[in-house]
């Protein structure tokens, strides 16, 4: 039931493509299920990592040559939390995010049979990791101010998060599990995430 709720919002959805893309990045915003609820699982990267140290994140990477976004969401996903998934498990796809550090990010919205206790954090990239509730998630959304766009940020109970993850988790929210069409474009990146 929730899965063809998600689906279906997704279908609805009139997804919006970057006109002028960037370098092409991919995120898996992947759902699972505990005790009937929907979980999105976000952690935070290593703080020695060259690029993105100690900041927020959904599974995901540069797109390599000769792969397409999916394919490459789906590879993150394997190799940051140990879920495997395939490409009939893509729900859709949300809006083209385009970052100041000058990548292009398509998140991908996966679904996952997995049981949350399955999820195998790689240590090279996952340094925390944060299991999201749907109610939680709508929760903060509803709590979040959009204004100024360049402050936007989403309070977890356990873990604040800023654009573009918090971004893309806002348009999840309101989209995938909500059915309201938004956009979040104009949700910016703090200055100190552009390294």
């Amino acid at each position: 039931m929730i899965r063809a709720t998600i689906q279906s919002n997704l279908e609805h959805f009139e997804r919006r493509e970057t006109p002028s893309p960037q370098s092409p990045a991919a995120v898996a915003i992947v759902v699972l299920l505990d005790g009937g609820v929907p979980i999105v699982p976000i952690f935070q990267r290593p703080q020695d990592m060259p690029r993105h140290a100690g900041q927020m994140a959904l599974p995901g990477g540069r797109v390599h040559a000769g792969e397409g976004a999916e394919d490459c969401a789906l590879r993150e996903l394997t190799e940051e939390l140990g879920v495997s998934a395939a490409t009939v498990d893509v729900l859709g796809k949300l809006d083209d995010f385009d970052t100041r550090s000058g990548f292009t990010i398509t998140p991908v919205v996966v679904w996952s049979g997995a049981d949350v206790a399955s999820l195998r954090p790689s240590r090279a990239e996952v340094a925390r990791l944060f299991l999201v509730g749907g109610p939680e998630l709508r929760q903060a959304v509803a709590a979040a101010s959009q204004r100024p766009p360049d402050q936007f940020s989403l309070r977890l109970s356990e873990v604040e998060v800023f654009a573009p993850t918090a971004a893309m988790l806002y348009q999840f929210s309101e989209v995938a599990l909500d059915g309201r069409s938004c956009r979040v474009a104009d949700f910016h990146q703090p200055l100190w995430t552009h390294r």
